[in-house]
């Protein structure tokens, strides 16, 4: 795998209608994604219905291993034409983007793809051509970390026409926008939402058309090394340390224990992070050469009501508590191998503690379950 994809939707529906005329399928396959774009004539049910006919139709022909081209083909010919107006009942952009960085785009009808690296705009060679009578716009390029893709429909063109600005956006303006708005650590979706939220305050809050906008942002996959607990003898101490400080990408311990554990195997002390005390998380540990060591179950937990709630990445960057950074981390990182401890704690006998404790076991396995249904790639390994 060359790249990760962080892909986020926004969208406004017409004012005064129930239902958006635009849809957008996004489909995650093993090595590749695909995003399916369509506007509907007009706005409303009717547009809904059109649109959500050719996203459906589209999405599933690729997911079942159609070619595109017979996507293309077969979209075309469903579309028909509104003979007073020559337009088809429904747009669609159709992206395609394997994680070896290859990228083919088709669109009929939709504004221009947005196509960048960090702050700068970048034009790729586009064909033309016609399929079933519909000239259609093909683009094949390849994509690598910090690129990034920004698909809308025309509800984003037509911004500020009749508003309380009465200013139309045209495509050189909107790429400023985007341009200018770029940021490393911004997720798709928050840079989506912000775009429609301009388009939005152009329209005095009350869209004349329906707005999608979709994001594609490129980046290098990010892998994680995960030590929880201790080893189940100490005699294996120096070589889990040692594998989890030969590991790629990032590197997290959890547990008190464990902490203290690679700190002794390091010949460095854990420092208590002060501006990370909080009352519902215990306090994060500093490391030298560890990027987070944390508590074990109860962060453990606190990190899981996280990712279930979705918290966003931009309230979790601002938190210093343990569970926040974690979650963070987890969020962020694509590929993970966790390392397991099995060392039995006597304190479990314990009449008195916290079942928390008891069912940490159940917490990791619930910790990884959960990631895989993320999209994450998860090895493990008991120690």
């Amino acid at each position: 795998m060359k790249i990760c994809l962080d892909i986020g939707v926004a969208q406004l529906k017409k004012h005064g209608e129930e239902l958006c005329g635009d849809s957008v399928e996004v489909v995650r396959l093993d090595d590749c994604h695909l995003v399916v774009v369509s506007d509907g004539l007009g706005s409303g049910v009717k547009a809904n219905i059109l649109s959500r006919l050719t996203t459906k139709t589209a999405a599933t022909m690729l997911r079942l291993g159609g070619h595109i081209h017979e996507v293309i083909d077969t979209v075309a010919k469903t579309l028909p034409m509104d003979k007073q107006i020559n337009a088809a009942y429904s747009t669609f952009s159709i992206l395609k983007v394997s994680l070896d960085g290859k990228v083919y785009l088709v669109e009929y009808d939709n504004p221009g793809v947005f196509i960048g690296n960090r702050s700068t705009l970048f034009s790729p060679r586009r064909l033309e051509k016609v399929v079933e009578n519909k000239k259609v716009k093909e683009y094949e390029f390849e994509v690598d970390d910090q690129d990034w893709l920004v698909l809308t429909s025309d509800g984003v063109l037509n911004a500020g026409t009749g508003g309380h600005m009465n200013t139309q956006w045209d495509w050189k303006r909107i790429g400023s926008f985007i341009e200018n708005s770029f940021e490393v650590n911004k997720s798709a979706s928050d840079w989506a939402e912000e775009i429609t939220g301009l388009c939005n305050g152009l329209y005095g809050e009350k869209p004349g058309d329906d707005v999608t906008v979709v994001v594609v942002k490129v980046r290098r996959p990010v892998h994680m090394t995960l030590m929880i607990g201790p080893p189940g003898s100490k005699e294996k101490d120096r070589f889990a340390v040692r594998k989890l400080m030969d590991s790629p990408g990032l590197k997290v311990v959890c547990g008190g224990t464990t902490g203290e554990i690679v700190g002794r195997v390091l010949g460095r002390k854990v420092f208590i992070d002060l501006s990370s005390i909080s009352d519902e998380v215990p306090p994060v540990g500093m490391l030298p050469g560890i990027d987070l060591v944390t508590e074990g179950a109860v962060t453990l937990v606190q990190t899981l009501e996280h990712l279930k709630s979705n918290t966003p990445l931009k309230n979790l960057r601002t938190q210093k508590d343990g569970a926040s950074r974690l979650a963070f981390l987890l969020k962020k990182a694509d590929t993970f191998h966790i390392m397991i401890g099995t060392a039995s704690n006597a304190a479990m006998d314990c009449d008195e503690v916290p079942a928390i404790y008891a069912y940490k076991h159940h917490i990791i396995r619930d910790l990884i379950n959960l990631l895989r249904t993320m999209g994450k790639e998860v090895t493990e390994e008991q120690l």
